[in-house]
């Protein structure tokens, strides 16, 4: 932790917080988590801390920011043309101070590469457990996942948060769906199985699944087995092969089909790549 005067610092929310580094912590760091902060469109941040900001990143380390932590980030200039976003209580004054940004105000979080940013303190979870999957692989990230009691993967691209037209309990039973089905990614999973089991038509489940997650059933049933792949290449020697008909993908071939279409890679790539360091 550290901010641009080391010592105790008074949070807003009463909560006092001890800093142990000043801000040359950000001349080593390979990420750098901004976290959000009250009054984000009244308020500029410190420009020491808009600086070693942009040193920080023109160095190679990636900025990620949290919640309101976006509008540091904008005050630096490196999401101007880019996608972000921010808590939907402040997207529309982070797109009228800084008109450069495409401000996304209906997603969780937006990578950009060497610049993150994330909705509510919730979505910060997400966006860290992305961090997570690409710095580590799957297996880490659904370790951390469980041990904070959270979903282990949302879409970056999923609404904020749920239309209120959705009742509570169907979203509850749409949330037991999914984890029914994650158990059984290798058996057939249709959108007909997918909403008898929730209880709903196929055309019902489709719409409302999409409004959760970003994703229709299919598409989240697809990155679901692939998925599961990496995390059965990270931790198991069992063949190409074998893992595609583990995760319901069949062959070998369409196992590395699909993996190139969500991932960009291989599965023997990827499996190289988390294993190197054992």
């Amino acid at each position: 932790m550290c901010g641009s005067t080391p010592g105790l610092v008074t949070g807003g929310d009463g909560l006092s917080y001890s800093v142990a580094h000043g801000l040359d912590a950000l001349a080593w760091a390979d990420i750098v988590f901004v976290p959000g902060y009250r009054h984000p469109d009244r308020e500029d941040p410190p420009q020491p801390v808009v600086d070693a900001l942009i040193a920080a990143h023109a160095r190679g380390a990636r900025l990620a920011a949290i919640s309101t932590g976006a509008f540091a980030l904008a005050a630096t200039g490196l999401l101007d043309g880019r996608r972000a976003t921010t808590h939907w209580h402040y997207t529309r004054a982070l797109m009228a101070r800084h008109p450069l940004i495409q401000v996304d105000e209906n997603v969780l979080f937006v990578d950009e590469g060497s610049v993150l940013t994330s909705a509510g303190a919730a979505s910060g979870i997400d966006l860290c457990l992305h961090i997570l999957r690409g710095e580590l692989g799957v297996a880490a990230s659904n370790h951390a996942a469980r041990r904070l009691v959270a979903a282990p993967y949302r879409s970056g691209g999923q609404a904020q948060y749920v239309p209120r037209s959705v009742p509570e309990p169907l979203g509850e039973r749409f949330g037991a769906t999914r984890e029914w089905a994650l158990h059984r990614l290798g058996e057939p999973l249709t959108l007909d199985i997918l909403a008898r089991q929730a209880g709903v038509s196929p055309r019902t489940f489709s719409r409302r699944f999409v409004e959760e997650t970003g994703y229709t059933p299919m598409q989240w049933v697809m990155r679901a087995r692939v998925d599961r792949a990496r995390e059965l290449l990270e931790l198991s020697q069992r063949s190409v092969e074998q893992i595609a008909a583990d995760v319901g993908l069949g062959t070998g071939a369409n196992l590395r089909l699909h993996f190139q279409r969500i991932l960009g890679t291989t599965p023997s790539e990827y499996r190289t790549t988390f294993t190197r360091g054992e």
